[in-house]
């Protein structure tokens, strides 16, 4: 028996059939310098003009840093495996690629709540909005925002990393957790329990998302100022979540019921697009959408051009 103390690298399989790989280093490239170039725009932008130094800005931030962190885990790796052949990970890397992965989506999900609930005080509670989000409040909220992801994803770590392993092969991309679990040689009943309660405490989290948007949607029918409020600033949030959680569904029906019948394009881009769409997708439309960002961002592009001239 093959053990997971015999392990000393997993080998990747998701490029196997994949031609032209300096085609797709190119394009992958490309595509990652645009996310590091919009979300690191938006980031600037919110930290240097003094205005958006608010609630629901500072929670755009943390949204995109969390981009920002979640690609860090997929991208570089990606990029060094079009290079080279064979595509393998270290046991200790594959582990880290994983926690770096999982805590991204937690985080994720957990900051598009906590912004749910922003947006839910700002207009249906406008008068006390201030006296609720206090910088105690928002500190409380941005530490639950990751350190819960943090925790939820350490402990999922720790419960595959305990199993003994039969293989070392992974047919994706990178490594995940159910595809490492899936390598195990023992019953690994107690990780689908505990898969079941992080999914029981995120369907939560979607429900308060929805509680708190039917309550929005209530109090914008009574006034067409919240109207506008609501497609300023709700809307942008909205397109956010509903994007991110179609991504991740695609990814795990992929990993949980996916058939090896599908191409390998379909299963490499089921896989790993909600580490394209969302943090690609995030800066765009809250740097577009709302009027104050896409101002900052617009004055920092003037000086620049100032300053080349």
């Amino acid at each position: 028996m093959e053990n997971s103390t015999n392990i000393a690298v997993f080998t990747l399989h998701g490029l196997e059939e994949t031609k032209s790989q300096h085609i797709f280093f190119a394009f992958t490239l490309l595509l990652y310098l645009l996310i590091l170039f919009l979300n690191v725009m938006l980031i600037s932008a919110i930290i240097i003009e003094k205005t958006l130094h608010e609630p629901m800005y500072i929670f755009i931030c943390n949204l995109c840093v969390n981009g920002l962190y979640g690609t860090a885990g997929l991208y570089p790796k990606l990029l060094a495996d079009f290079l080279s052949d064979p595509h393998v990970i270290s046991y200790s890397g594959c582990f880290l690629q994983m926690f770096v992965i999982y805590s991204f989506v937690m985080c994720e999900f957990t900051i598009l709540t906590v912004m749910a609930y922003d947006r839910y005080v700002a207009i249906c509670k406008p008068l006390n909005y201030h006296s609720i989000m206090t910088s105690l409040t928002i500190s409380k909220l941005l530490l639950f925002s990751w350190i819960f992801p943090f925790c939820e994803t350490t402990i999922a770590i720790l419960l595959t990393i305990s199993w003994p392993l039969c293989g070392s092969h992974i047919d994706k991309l990178y490594c995940d957790n159910w595809s490492v679990v899936k390598l195990s040689c023992v019953d690994t009943t107690l990780n689908n329990v505990y898969g079941y309660i992080v999914i029981i405490a995120h369907v939560s989290q979607d429900l308060f998302v929805i509680y708190s948007y039917m309550q929005i949607i209530r109090a914008c029918v009574k006034s067409s100022e919240e109207r506008v409020k609501f497609m300023q600033t709700c809307l942008p949030h909205l397109i956010s979540l509903i994007s991110f959680t179609v991504s991740t569904l695609f990814d795990v029906l992929y990993s949980r019921y996916g058939s090896r019948t599908m191409p390998q394009p379909l299963r490499n881009f089921l896989a790993v697009e909600f580490l394209v769409i969302p943090p690609l997708l995030n800066p765009l439309i809250y740097g577009l959408k709302l009027s104050q960002i896409r101002r900052r961002v617009m004055r920092v592009f003037s000086r620049e051009v100032d300053i080349l001239k």
